[in-house]
């Protein structure tokens, strides 16, 4: 018997020093690696977004767009958006203009609410607003429309029939961005500049002719590029990232469904990052 267990303890000597040898990974090993795993992605992202960007101003230049899908793609990005944007536009005026009559009341000539509402509407929510219902609506029914001619092998029977989905998909929703956002952003700025005055009017007391007295004062001509500069950038990245996460969907129905929430997740985040760099590049 001693001798049976002897030779069991020296067979099984060589495992365990195995085991020893192989330690596990401590918490700051770990963090590091999927910090490295979380860059090495955002870099193969950051080059699979930059080849869209290079391949769409190639087929711009070169006039290879489709112009049909162009215009199909306007009609459905900006005239089915007009009813939730103008609804966007004029709730974000009353609220700004009911906030600022409560603070104003009794404190500040009540002219200034006009200044205040025309501001906060066209340099900040009128643009973010738009994108915000844009990324919603348009964003991320791209993502989910191309991810499922990925997943379904749609774009590879496109490539084998020798055509780039790039120039037939992916360029035409890009330049339909970049030219209906601003004038969804005008639209909403609008709205919000006109429920903003009659809820001032109606809350207040504050006569239109008040209000439009106060908004010139401290308008600024400048103000109406820097809005319609945020349209054109949201324009522009809003399709350019869900095209990306759609053409890049692996794993079917399920697939589809993470990478539509990725999409949103990121196109929000662009956008933010986006508006925080605008006051310093332009206003300033």
């Amino acid at each position: 018997m001693q001798a049976e267990r002897e030779a069991t303890e020296h067979a099984t000597l060589p495992e365990a020093r195995q085991r020893a040898r192989v330690r596990p990974l401590r918490p700051v090993e770990k963090g590091l690696g999927g910090l490295g795993r979380g860059a090495e992605n955002l870099l193969a992202n950051l080059g699979s977004i930059g080849s869209l960007v290079w391949q769409t101003v190639v087929y711009l230049f070169t006039g290879r767009i489709p112009l049909r899908e162009v215009v199909r793609q306007m009609y459905w990005m900006g005239v089915s958006s007009v009813p939730i944007v103008l609804v966007t536009g004029m709730l974000a005026g009353v609220v700004t203009s009911q906030q600022g009559g409560y603070q104003f009341t009794g404190s500040v000539p009540l002219y200034v609410l006009g200044s205040i509402v025309t501001s906060s509407v066209v340099l900040e929510l009128g643009p973010i607003m738009t994108a915000v219902v844009l990324i919603g609506r348009v964003g991320a029914r791209i993502t989910a429309e191309l991810g499922t001619m990925q997943v379904s092998e749609q774009i590879d029977a496109l490539h084998s029939l020798g055509r780039d989905p790039v120039r037939t998909l992916v360029s035409p929703r890009i330049i339909a961005g970049v030219i209906v956002v601003p004038c969804l952003v005008g639209l909403a700025n609008t709205a919000g500049i006109l429920s903003g005055m009659f809820s001032a009017q109606a809350t207040i007391g504050l006569s239109p002719d008040a209000f439009l007295y106060g908004a010139q004062l401290w308008w600024h001509s400048w103000d109406l590029f820097y809005s319609l500069s945020k349209g054109v950038v949201f324009g522009f990245v809003i399709p350019l990232i869900a095209s990306h996460m759609g053409l890049t969907t692996r794993g079917g129905a399920e697939g589809v469904g993470k990478a539509t929430t990725s999409a949103v997740v990121l196109m929000t985040l662009a956008v933010l990052f986006l508006d925080a760099l605008f006051p310093p590049l332009l206003l300033n």
